[in-house]
């Protein structure tokens, strides 16, 4: 009963005084499938038992009928989904779509991954979960992991790790904590990250060009902090996700190169392109290549996927996974 509400975050989700959760968006499932007339085939594999968290594999169908050997062998991207850590999963027609779209343009092996989200799972679940799917990925790089696919058609000379809002956030903290742990065999083991869209935050702006409603600005750091993560003691300064604004330092990314893509007319473009910047001079020493599109919202090519904008956005994220 609309009695028994005690709060709702539209577009996002609504929270009852049970505890129940009625997510507004993204809750529709596509199934996998083997069927070799599709151009990609896909399956779920469980990563995390304890949590029943899988990651979605999704393969070029003609690599599975080619012999494998070092020489054919395909990058490998391992992606998180966006949704403001409350909404949508690898397994909804968005990020499925999307993925295959991906995988089908740039002949790789992608890893689609499930993390628990909020409110249920306030951050740092979903960081963790990340993580864990991230290290278990990588138990397959001497070819005697688990999951077949991986140990027989992924390159792990080239790995790339990619995501979109929410998810381009923990990108980029999931490369971080490749660069600081040292536990998957060498610092930079990720040959490229791509952020788009960053959900990166904070109380204040970042630069004076960064002028935002006021509403807008409390309500983008309001669930953060009542919603995704009402446990960080610093709200939105939370150094999670407060990448660009904290004295957070960065130099110790761990991979060789960053695709960081903004929408001119998207809430966070300010702190996309301050990410950038302050990548460009932490002395981190990779490459850095900004693509904005001026004209566009917040995750405008999953919105729009088959506009002409969001298939040029495809061909250059592809290009990032295919070259060098």
């Amino acid at each position: 009963m609309e009695s028994d509400l005690v709060s709702e975050h539209p577009p996002f989700i609504r929270i009852y005084k049970d505890g129940r959760v009625e997510r507004l968006t993204g809750t529709e499932i596509i199934p996998t499938s083997l069927d070799e007339t599709n151009d990609v085939v896909s399956k779920d594999v469980v990563y995390s038992p304890d949590h029943n968290l899988s990651v979605r594999l999704f393969l070029p169908r003609k690599s599975t009928a080619t012999a494998c050997t070092t020489k054919n062998k395909l990058p490998l991207l391992i992606y998180i989904h966006g949704g403001a850590w409350i909404i949508e999963s690898p397994f909804s027609p968005t990020y499925h779509n999307y993925v295959t779209d991906v995988v089908r343009s740039a002949n790789c092996l992608a890893a689609s991954i499930q993390y628990r989200r909020a409110p249920e799972h306030p951050v740092p679940a979903a960081y963790e979960d990340s993580w864990s799917a991230v290290r278990w990925i990588f138990s397959h790089s001497d070819g005697r992991g688990p999951e077949e696919w991986i140990n027989d058609h992924a390159d792990f000379g080239r790995v790339f790790v990619a995501g979109d809002s929410a998810g381009a956030n923990m990108t980029h903290h999931m490369a971080m904590r490749a660069g600081e742990e040292k536990q998957l065999d060498r610092p930079k083991i990720i040959k490229g990250i791509a952020v788009v869209h960053p959900a990166f935050w904070g109380t204040e702006p970042v630069d004076e060009h960064d002028v935002q409603d006021r509403e807008v600005r409390r309500g983008v750091g309001e669930l953060w902090a009542k919603v995704a993560s009402p446990n960080s003691v610093d709200g939105a300064d939370d150094p999670l996700f407060n990448v660009v604004g904290s004295d957070s330092d960065l130099s110790g990314l761990g991979c060789e190169k960053v695709l960081v893509a903004v929408a001119g007319k998207d809430v966070f473009v300010r702190q996309g392109l301050g990410y950038a910047a302050k990548l460009k001079r932490s002395g981190w020493g990779g490459d850095v290549e900004v693509v904005e599109e001026a004209e566009e919202g917040h995750v405008f090519h999953l919105q729009n996927p088959s506009s002409e904008k969001a298939s040029k956005f495809l061909e250059r994220f592809v290009k990032f996974i295919t070259t060098g």
